[in-house]
């Protein structure tokens, strides 16, 4: 209640002003617009004064006026609020001060009670009163408690009432410091508005001045318009008269022109006419030629029948000959069958023989011709004079077939014919005659495109073929043999090829009709023949740029009646047309049917053309004629028209049905209708002419093609369906039918028969004359001398009778009525007496409560109408009273109302239809209990409303309380008869407490019908500040989360401060923590996170719900069983297909029969395979299936409500065991919508799996991997991506940054790992949409690869030069990923070539420093090692041998390479050192100290020279002859003496002594060694061991040396002593072995 003095200091007043921009209508004039006021004027306010002439002078001074005004605006604002705080600080003070007098009434009146329970103490003490005083003194103390809180809230009521007053005067004073601001302000709005009108005004002045000059410009402007529109008519004017001059001069030419263009086209005609009546003779011919050849095809079919007859006689009676003698007749049919195959394969070989005879003497004739055309061909040609044209000579080739001249056939085959049966060659020979008779245009005439023949000699006269026997020659096939005809066909197809091309503009191909017609259709009607008809159309090229136009032609069976002119234009462009004359000239009475073909530079087109005949296409407008009632003695009449819409006239006559007549049906044609189309005819033409032929015939019957019997006997069935007579020969029918009586009251007028022209109708009169009284009916026909039209029928009907008095209506219908509600209608009387009668209207005495007819009496005037007024009320009573006038289940009431007419014993009847219906709506259920409803949520429950009444009503819930709503359409709307709707009520209460309320309903006539309604209102301890999250459409596999608070509002049991929360009239909640818990329902994709929580007073809990939608596992193990089924499919070879199936044709007669008892089990069987699938989600199978249907996915809506239950008490408080107790009627609901739609990025690469695992990589490699990205959404796409380890071992090489709709972009990913480890990142494609994650999985393999050979050194051992030797070895792939080798050789690398280069030769090097591992190669410059295989791949624990060859081609013991392996063509696995050596002979001495180097030098040094001899090793005396081939060996013995009393071991050396295996011949297999001097060698200390001995091939031998110093050795001199080693193979070796022996000092 205190407020502060200070809280509106001035500035915060003035400067902190809300900006309203709805109050500047109070601060400016109507008549002005909205203007700023000047900095100058607002500079002027703020010092007090301001002059006006600076409103002009400052142009830009507008800006400042709308902050001003804004200003004013807050401080209008500020005062109203403060006098609102002034008024309710009147207010507290007020109050404060009623407090204050009551808190002082309070204390004088506790004072008053104080002194007088002082004196009834003084009184009790002074009676010794001990209880009362005792009383009296707590009563006393009380008081004085009451005194102390009285006096202590006066105190405090009068600080507030001093704070509330200062206040007060406070804003007093601010109040009046800001109406001196208002009041400046309002002066500064007035400058402001006086500067406004001054610039105002000038602005006018200023837009006259404009105003007046724009005028000015428009009489110039209007001026000039008139002076160029006079020049114009005078140009026009003098464009005219030249125009009429030169049309005077076309009108002169033209006719001119026109002249001569009639005298062509009159002597074109004449000569057509003179063309077409040779060809109509040719056709003429041609037909008798083709009914003579019919004649003979049809002997042949007799012939053939004959004869298949007799021959199946002949074997019927063998068979039976066969049965009769007990054999086998199928066995013999069989062999019998295999004879005449046999027979039939002879005879097509030896005509396979005879052709190719024919082939090689015309391949003779061929060259013989090609001799001769190259002989003659160096002569001129001669120049063909004379000749005709290819249509002349075919005109004069038809003509001699019609003179027989053409036919000629010589009398040996007349006798032959004669005698024996016709041949097949015979036939073919007429049909094929025929067929060129027919066809003429196929005919090729070389001799009419060659200037000169091919083949000079074959028109020679003095030409003689080759003799070929006639039984060797065969005619050759009708249209040429086969090869003919493909080359015919490849050579068109050049030719068209060649013509036609390809159109393309801008890219576009055109593809169409190149040329359009206009008409589509050349259409010549109604033609008469002989006469000429033209018509013309127009081509218009429809094509992309300029094309050609060639007339083709028609087709073959229209050159005789159809041209066509046609001029080409040449060019045409795009759009341009041209014209085109077709002139028809016909011959025959036929429908014609083709086109004209035309052939343009991109293709040939045509142009379809239709002939008709006239036609008679007749019609009768009525087909049943109802006169109605009429009186006897009465006459009407009806006209019928005959229309005729065709061109040609017949005679036709009307007669009744029951009459005869004759008619002509020479041509027994069936007649179904009068429109006859072109097959029809077609048809009955060629039936016709086959019996005309077989009555010229003599009335024989020789047998018939098969398929024309099938056709005959279709026919006849169809006309004996029909009711017609079949087809036959000319003959006269006569129909008649039984006499009845002549019915003269219907006849026709004058006009009954007579001609109808052709589009002419004929009007008929139907005179109806009634006699008696009762019902006429007739019906007539119309017949016609044509015998293609149809006979047309129609009814005539018609009613007499003898009463004046009828109703028109005889059933008066009214429809559908209901009860206690009023119909009304009209029934018209007629008369036909000619005086007035008198009418009496009765209704039947049951129906008299219900109905009635008013007027009840009346006068009709003579031949005049009369009208009664029915109404009818019908009551509930209408089923009893009503009685068998009214059906109860049918509802149907048929009441019979009588008209008596005076004088007249038969009265006049006439009956009211009405089906009676009931106007009841019924509601079901008729009371509903919505049960327990909390204030936050909206209970619906539906009610049925039925329709009884078999009419529509409209319904309305009026007056609903507003806390309920029907639904839909608010409760209002139109029910159909018998038609039941659901409603929903939907009650949401408003407050806890029960309600008991009725709902009415109201139909369209005002009936009510209620619905009683109860529920309980319940307010729950808790509520959730949204009851409704709609979360954004969510992609598969991706999140939405939505935020929401539980909140406690409980805080206090009072329930005027706030809603206390209860069930219905129960006791309030109790104020304390409140637990709830949310349940979802089972398997949803919706995450609620806390489930369980408690909320204390006045707090709230934060709730996160998340969306995550997944597709059903079920669905997508479906789809992988699908995958997998197809794809089983696929694999499995046809064989075991074919298998299956002949599995289930034996097992179907089984399965049918197990088909009634056992049901189909494709669901179970399904089922069974789904559980036995048992794929993991990091499955490819899953993934894929998975990737697919979210590919497809094409949405999902869903609505989730969420349960959420409330208990009081803390969870934290219960014990384990103790569980809350949850009230259902507390129950929150959360409703939840989720739409779920597919990713608008998907991966359309390795079936759409977004784990992209690298597999093995080796550690130092890079493995690559592609991934396709599509957007399928409808927008384009801007990417992100997230940002993958640094550190780590993959790499997005190629990203993009957009996507457009539908596209696909790919990712390239890469993954090089570093070192041996399970790597897993996941990449994070980010849209707006949004965000595809990828997981990329790789693993990094270090590749170890382990070696058969132990130390890393291969040796070789010893070779012959000039062969070779193998040795082999392993690698072992112990690593889990294929590893990629490649074997090189240092001897064979380019580097080292470069390297050697820059260094010594390693012989002039010192041994210590000889690092070169390569060393003698081969003087053929081939290596000398070689290694297979020299790359390759190995296989996770796999083994490759490997094979070395060692190939030296000279002498040497310093063969040696270097061997690398190499992985992945950059890391070095191993390094195998590569040795042999090398020797002319087959015998070898290995071991001893290396006197030579291991590089050859570029000269041989014998060893023997005195002078490259050292000193130590040299002997006096005069050498040997064999002391030059002697070879050195130097073996040094070091003897270690020790310290020690322990004698030492002798010193020991080795030398090897081998033998080489070989494949060369030697007499000797073994080698012979000694070693001479032994005594002398054990007599200095020397053991040799042994010193003579055998080594076989492919053996070495060990010859072990050992020395012990003598007893007379000097110390300091070395011992040497030197022997010879003889070595006797295929050659004889010698070696000189020097040992040297010293003794050394030991460690």
């Amino acid at each position: 209640m205190e407020e502060d003095a200070n809280q509106f200091p001035k500035k915060e007043l003035l400067d902190n002003v809300p900006i309203v921009e709805d109050e500047r209508d109070e601060l400016e004039a109507p008549e002005f617009q909205v203007e700023f006021l000047p900095p100058a004027a607002e500079k002027g306010a703020d010092s007090g004064g301001r002059r006006p002439g600076n409103a002009d002078a400052d142009p830009s001074g507008k800006k400042t006026a709308a902050p001003a005004r804004f200003q004013a605006c807050g401080l209008r604002r500020t005062l109203g609020r403060l006098e609102t705080l002034q008024e309710e600080k009147e207010l507290l003070v007020q109050k404060t001060r009623g407090e204050l007098r009551a808190c002082r009434q309070r204390i004088e009146l506790i004072a008053k009670q104080q002194a007088s329970v002082a004196a009834e103490v003084a009184a009790g003490r002074e009676a010794n009163n001990t209880a009362s005083v005792g009383r009296l003194q707590a009563v006393s103390r009380h008081l004085c408690t009451e005194l102390d809180d009285e006096r202590a809230l006066q105190s405090q009521l009068r600080a507030a009432l001093l704070k509330s007053e200062s206040a007060m005067w406070h804003i007093a004073i601010q109040k009046g410091q800001l109406e001196d601001v208002q009041a400046s302000a309002q002066e500064e709005e007035a400058a402001a508005r006086k500067g406004l009108r001054a610039h105002t005004s000038e602005q006018l002045h200023r837009e006259e001045e404009a105003l007046k000059k724009a005028e000015r410009n428009r009489l110039l402007r209007v001026r000039k318009a008139m002076h160029l529109q006079k020049e114009h008519g005078l140009r026009h004017q003098k464009l005219v008269e030249d125009a009429k001059k030169n049309h005077k001069i076309a009108v002169k030419f033209l006719k001119a022109s026109l002249g001569r263009i009639r005298e062509q086209e009159r002597e074109k005609e004449m000569g057509s006419q003179e063309h077409m009546k040779r060809r109509m003779d040719a056709v003429l011919a041609l037909k008798n030629s083709i009914s003579a050849n019919r004649e003979t095809l049809r002997k042949f079919q007799a012939w053939g029948q004959a004869r298949a007859e007799l021959a199946e006689r002949k074997a019927r009676a063998q068979k039976e000959m066969i049965l009769a003698q007990g054999g086998d007749a199928f066995r013999h049919l069989f062999h019998q069958r295999q004879r005449q195959e046999l027979e039939a394969q002879n005879r097509a070989f030896g005509e396979q023989q005879r052709l190719r005879k024919q082939e090689i003497v015309g391949r003779i004739l061929r060259e013989e011709a090609a001799g001769e055309t190259r002989r003659k061909r160096r002569s001129s040609p001669t120049k063909a004079t004379g000749r005709l044209t290819l249509r002349d000579e075919t005109w004069g080739y038809v003509s001699d077939v019609c003179e027989d001249r053409a036919l000629n056939f010589s009398p040996q085959q007349q006798d032959s014919e004669a005698v024996s049966p016709p041949r097949a060659s015979q036939l073919l020979e007429a049909i094929s005659y025929e067929s060129v008779q027919g066809d003429s245009g196929n005919i090729t005439w070389e001799h009419d495109t060659l200037a000169e023949p091919e083949i000079p000699g074959l028109w020679k006269e003095d030409y003689k073929p080759n003799q070929v026997p006639k039984e060797e020659v065969d005619r050759k096939p009708v249209g040429g043999t086969k090869m003919d005809r493909d080359i015919l066909a490849r050579t068109m197809e050049q030719l068209r090829s060649r013509v036609t091309h390809r159109q393309v503009a801008s890219g576009h191909e055109f593809k169409g009709r190149p040329f359009n017609s206009k008409p589509k259709l050349i259409h010549f009607k109604d033609f008469d023949v002989g006469k000429v008809y033209k018509k013309k159309i127009t081509l218009i090229n429809a094509t992309y740029t300029i094309n050609h136009c060639k007339l083709v032609g028609v087709e073959e069976h229209l050159r005789d009646f159809v041209h066509v002119d046609f001029d080409p234009p040449g060019p045409m462009s795009a759009g341009m047309s041209c014209e085109v004359l077709v002139t028809f000239k016909p011959m025959i009475n036929k429908d014609l049917e083709g086109s004209v073909s035309f052939l343009a530079q991109t293709g040939g087109f045509s142009v379809p053309l239709k002939c008709s005949t006239k036609k008679c296409m007749l019609s009768l407008d009525k087909e049943l004629i109802d006169f109605g009632s009429y009186v006897v003695g009465e006459t009407a009449s009806r006209i019928v028209t005959l229309t005729n819409i065709g061109g040609l006239g017949t005679k036709f006559k009307f007669l009744r049905a029951s009459e005869s007549c004759e008619m002509d049906v020479s041509q027994s044609v069936a007649k179904t209708s009068s429109l006859f189309t072109y097959e029809d005819k077609g048809i009955y033409g060629k039936i016709t002419t086959s019996f005309s032929e077989q009555k010229i015939e003599g009335k024989e019957s020789p047998p018939i093609d098969m398929t024309s019997q099938k056709e005959s006997g279709k026919l006849d069935g169809k006309k004996q369906e029909e009711g017609r007579p079949a087809e036959g020969v000319t003959m006269s029918t006569v129909m008649t039918v039984p006499p009845n009586e002549e019915q003269t009251e219907i006849s026709l007028g004058e006009v009954a028969e007579g001609e109808i022209g052709p589009f002419g109708s004929i009007k008929v009169p139907v005179i109806f004359t009634p006699i008696i009284p009762g019902a006429v009916y007739t019906k007539f026909k119309v017949v016609f001398k044509n015998q293609q039209c149809p006979t047309l029928y129609f009814r005539v009907t018609g009613v007499a009778i003898d009463v004046p008095v009828w109703v028109p209506k005889p059933s008066v219908d009214l429809k559908i009525c209901m009860y206690d509600r009023l119909y009304q209608d009209s029934i018209l009387v007629h008369t036909r007496s000619k005086a007035a009668l008198r009418l009496k209207f009765e209704v039947c005495k049951e129906l008299r409560g219900h109905m009635e007819l008013l007027p009840e009496t009346g006068y009709i005037q003579a031949q005049s109408s009369y009208t009664v007024q029915l109404k009818f009320l019908p009551r509930h009573s209408l089923p009893e009273d009503a009685g068998k006038y009214f059906d109860k289940e049918s509802r149907v009431l048929e009441a019979p109302m009588t008209i008596r007419v005076a004088d007249q014993i038969k009265p006049v009847g006439f009956t009211v239809h009405a089906v009676v219906t009931t106007s009841d709506l019924e509601l079901s259920p008729s009371a509903v209990d919505f049960g327990h409803c909390t204030v936050y949520e909206a209970v619906r429950t539906q009610v049925s409303l039925c329709n009884l009444s078999l009419l529509p009503q409209g319904f309305g819930f009026v007056g609903l309380p507003k806390f309920v709503d029907v639904q839909p359409s608010d409760g209002f709307g139109t029910i159909l008869p018998l038609e039941t709707l659901q409603l929903d009520v939907i009650f949401q209460p408003t407050k806890a407490k029960e309600y008991n309320f009725e709902l009415v309903c109201k139909s369209e006539i005002n009936r009510c019908f209620k619905l009683s309604c109860r529920a309980v209102g319940v307010r729950p301890p808790l509520g959730l500040s949204h009851y409704q999250v709609k979360f954004a459409a969510t992609s598969l596999y991706h999140t939405s989360v939505a935020t929401l608070y539980v909140i406690n509002s409980h805080v206090s049991m009072s329930s005027l401060t706030h809603s206390a929360p209860r069930v219905g009239s129960e006791d309030v909640s109790p104020v304390g923590p409140t637990t709830f818990e949310f349940l979802p329902p089972p398997d949803s994709p919706i995450t609620i996170s806390p489930l369980v929580g408690t909320v204390l007073p006045g707090k709230r809990c934060l709730v996160q719900v998340a969306f995550r939608p997944v597709l059903p596992t079920k669905l997508i193990l479906q789809e992988a069983l699908q995958t997998l089924t197809k794809e089983a499919e696929v694999k499995s070879p046809c064989k075991d297909t074919v298998t299956q199936r002949k599995d289930l044709r034996r097992q179907s007669s089984t399965l049918r029969l197990q088909g009634q008892d056992h049901p189909p089990r494709a669901s179970t069987t399904q089922a069974a395979k789904l559980q036995k699938l048992d794929l993991k989600p990091s499955s490819d199978e899953y993934q894929a299936a998975q990737a697919t249907l979210a590919r497809s996915f094409q949405g999902r809506f869903d609505k989730f409500v969420v349960p959420c239950v409330v208990a009081s008490g803390d969870t934290e408080d219960r014990k384990g065991t103790e569980p809350l107790s949850f009230s259902p009627h507390n129950t929150l609901y959360l409703e939840l919508w989720c739409p779920a739609v597919a990713p608008s990025l998907v991966v359309t690469s390795d079936k759409g799996k977004t784990i992209f695992n690298f597999g093995d990589i080796a550690v130092g490699h890079r493995g690559i991997k592609k991934v396709s990205i599509q957007n399928i959404s409808p927008e384009d796409l801007t990417v992100e991506f997230s940002v993958l380890n640094p550190s780590g071992p993959f790499i997005l090489l190629t990203p993009i940054g957009k996507l457009p709709a539908g596209e696909t972009q790919v990712l390239t990913l890469s993954f090089s790992p570093r070192e041996s480890i399970l790597a897993r990142e996941t990449l994070d494609i980010i849209t707006k949409r949004d965000t595809l994650s990828l997981t990329l999985v790789g693993t990094g393999v270090a590749s170890t690869i382990t070696c058969s050979i132990e130390g890393d050194v291969l040796d070789m051992g010893y070779v012959i030069a000039g062969e070779s030797v193998s040795s082999s070895f392993k690698l072992q792939n112990s690593s889990a990923l294929p590893i990629r080798f490649s074997m090189q050789l240092d001897s064979l690398s380019s580097s080292r070539r470069g390297k050697s280069q820059q260094r010594l030769p390693q012989f002039l090097a010192f041994p210590a420093q000889r690092t070169e591992v390569v060393g003698t190669q081969n003087h053929s410059g081939q290596s000398v090692f070689s290694v297979i295989p020299v790359e390759g791949v190995i296989d996770p624990g796999k083994t490759q041998d490997f094979t070395v060859t060692f190939s030296p081609d000279h002498e040497s013991r310093y063969f040696s390479d270097r061997l690398q392996v190499v992985l992945f063509g950059k890391k070095l696995s191993h390094q195998i050192l590569l040795k042999g050596a090398a020797r002319e002979h087959m015998m070898f001495v290995e071991g001893g100290d290396p006197l030579d180097v291991p590089v050859e030098s570029l000269t041989v040094i014998p060893t023997c020279d005195p002078e490259h001899r050292e000193g130590v090793f040299s002997e006096p005396g005069p050498l040997s002859p064999e002391a030059e081939e002697l070879k050195p060996i130097l073996v040094t013995l070091d003897y270690v003496q020790l310290d020690t009393d322990v004698p030492a071991p002798p010193a020991t050396r080795e030398l090897q002594v081998g033998c080489i295996r070989t494949t060369q011949l030697s007499p000797k297999k073994t080698v012979e060694f000694s070693l001479d001097g032994a005594a002398s060698l054990q007599h200095e200390g020397f053991t040799v061991e042994p010193s003579r001995g055998f080594v076989e091939r492919g053996q070495t031998k060990t010859i072990s040396i050992s020395w012990l110093p003598p007893a007379d050795f000097d110390l300091d001199h070395p011992l040497v002593v030197s022997a010879l080693l003889q070595l006797k193979g295929d050659v004889k070796e010698t070696y000189k072995v020097f040992f040297v022996a010293q003794v050394v000092s030991g460690p």
